[in-house]
């Protein structure tokens, strides 16, 4: 081996309550303000944990993508800013403008409270761009010390300025959306891309009324009167505040993205809400029915909190755009931290985005599948090539000749025998609790097997990527696990067992691949092919910069074998 380069009732209110408590990803909600720690700013910033390819700026907190375009050669990146401190607050609209996604140059804000209808906070939104007119941002302005919401809109202030430096807020019709009887005016927010149809811009609000989370829906004709729709485009009990919708069609053949306003009997159409209770979205696959303005989730899409997930880790507030120039849709989301306010203050920063995923609808037509932007290759350096590696059980094998803390690894395992993978509990429907109680170093028949990321030289932290193999009574259950119980020494962190299950035929074909973006703090991995995706946050104190190690393993009885592993040096992104 060491020969290797590189080796719903007071029950059901109860019930809520609990998930809740548990289900929040082990942060607190990022609108809980600290007024005496805000504005609160380090004079230095620690670079310990700080990401080399993921975007972030070079200090404080952020949040939401805002608004992602292609505009006149440029990409730009709007996102939710704190420009005084690494919690919380002061939220401005920060805008970093790209050639290629990857590497940005910061601009001022876009977006700052400034007028009566947004003086209390200029929070998430969209972008639109309008045919022969250009862009418009619409976000959502809070108005008052009790956070009423109010949907406004704002314009470059020179078009002819290739990016778009400056924004203006139209006192004329601002704020164009205001919440009307019967609409929660506190949580009313988040409007989303317009799109096009039958002579009538149309945008999705989200909102709640109790426990169902709500998407109204509202129409114009000019882009600046708006009126709302006799109904929602469509409700869920149980689900709570929707925030972040994002409403857009995929095509029903191939891995081509659409324009937001395309509809047809070749398209399905994909709901997306961020859940304020649990931190965590799901989506739905759909008919957009255009005549009543209606949306029809599929029967094989569960219309509730265990539904599909883009990413079943840390990642929230996500917001897709149509990318013209290569015909395709992106995928932004947010990966908040998974430590404390008060190491947020210490570290002078909180906060990242995840890499941009290129999206599509799975052959299966029962869910979508991502995949890392293609100019993410770009920063790939030195590479490291391993082939036909057996892993009996309880081998770990070291993959050396790579920066492990800033790598990009890829991996196709294969297994010729699913005869002894482990009976398969039907009540085990939580993925997340069946990793938790099934880690990486709990043997099982096939599997536990995969990568383990971020580790000590001698183990004692280690964040596993891995693969476990169950026998249901007519198929096998496939689960991926991001687990980082086991990722660092200290304590005071949220260290979860991700996990999700993995949609996959094994009885064509026994293999399955892995792929890991790792980068100092995180941990991005995409099953299948981009089937199941999650992405860990994780703090380790010993398996740091040049002392991080990546090894292969297995657990299982069952012999793997690692067919090809591919894994490569990360440079890092120019991100100012």
């Amino acid at each position: 081996m060491s020969q290797l380069r590189c080796i719903h009732s007071l029950i059901a209110v109860l019930f809520f309550t609990v998930i809740l408590i548990i289900s929040n990803n082990g942060v607190d909600a990022f609108h809980k303000v600290h007024p005496h720690l805000q504005s609160v700013s380090r004079i230095s910033v620690s670079g310990k944990h700080r990401t080399g390819y993921h975007f972030q700026p070079p200090r404080n907190w952020i949040n939401d993508p805002n608004g992602p375009m292609h505009y006149n050669g440029y990409y730009h990146l709007f996102y939710q800013y704190n420009p005084k401190g690494s919690v919380w607050g002061n939220i401005v609209w920060a805008h970093s403008v790209s050639k290629d996604l990857i590497n940005w140059k910061a601009l001022e804000p876009a977006i700052y409270p400034s007028k009566p209808f947004d003086k209390f906070g200029c929070w998430s939104g969209s972008a639109t761009i309008i045919p022969g007119k250009g862009p418009v941002i619409l976000y959502t302005g809070i108005v008052d010390a009790n956070k009423t919401q109010v949907q406004c809109y704002a314009v470059p202030e020179d078009l002819s300025d290739p990016f778009l430096t400056k924004w203006i807020k139209p006192d004329e019709y601002n704020p164009i959306v205001v919440a009307g009887p019967g609409v929660n005016s506190t949580d009313f927010r988040d409007p989303t891309t317009a799109w096009f149809k039958d002579g009538h811009w149309k945008i999705l609000v989200g909102s709640r009324r109790k426990h169902r989370g709500i998407a109204y829906l509202y129409r114009s004709r000019d882009f600046k009167k708006w009126i709302r729709a006799k109904h929602p485009i469509h409700t869920a009990a149980g689900t709570g505040m929707w925030e972040c919708p994002d409403f857009y069609p995929v095509s029903m053949e191939g891995t081509m993205g659409l324009d937001t306003s395309v509809v047809g009997n070749h398209v399905k159409h994909v709901l997306k809400n961020s859940l304020d209770e649990t931190r965590f979205e799901y989506y739905t696959l759909g008919t957009y029915f255009t005549n009543i303005d209606r949306y029809i989730p599929d029967n094989t899409s569960v219309d509730g909190w265990a539904g599909l997930r883009y990413d079943y880790g840390n990642f929230y507030a996500s917001k897709s755009f149509f990318d013209p120039t290569m015909n395709r849709r992106i995928l932004w989301g947010w990966a908040n931290e998974s430590d404390t306010k008060e190491d947020d203050i210490h570290k002078g920063w909180a906060g990242i985005q995840a890499i941009p995923r290129t999206l599509w609808l799975d052959p299966s037509g029962r869910q979508l599948v991502q995949w890392p932007i293609e100019e993410l290759n770009s920063l790939r350096d030195k590479e490291v090539e391993i082939s036909n590696l057996k892993l009996a059980k309880g081998d770990y094998v070291e993959v050396k000749g790579i920066t492990a803390a800033q790598a990009d690894v890829e991996v196709t395992f294969s297994f010729s025998s699913l005869n002894e993978a482990e009976a398969f509990d039907p009540s085990w429907v939580n993925a997340e609790d069946l990793c938790g109680k099934k880690g990486s170093n709990i043997q099982g028949g096939v599997g536990p097997f995969g990568i383990l990321t971020l580790a000590s030289n001698n183990l004692e932290e280690y964040t596993p990527v891995f693969f476990r193999i169950f026998k249901a009574s007519n198929k096998h259950v496939v689960l991926l696990c991001s687990d980082a119980r086991s990722s660092s020494l200290k304590s005071e962190l949220y260290k979860p067992s991700f996990a999700g299950f993995v949609d996959v035929d094994l009885s064509t074909t026994k293999k399955l691949s892995l792929r890991s973006l790792i980068d100092h703090s995180v941990v991005e991995s995409f099953g299948a092919g981009g089937k199941t995706n999650i992405l860990s946050r994780v703090y380790p104190e010993l398996a740091v910069a040049d002392q991080a190690h990546l090894f292969v393993f297995n657990n299982g009885t069952v012999p793997i074998v690692m067919e090809n592993l591919r894994s490569w040096c990360m440079k890092s992104a120019v991100i100012n």
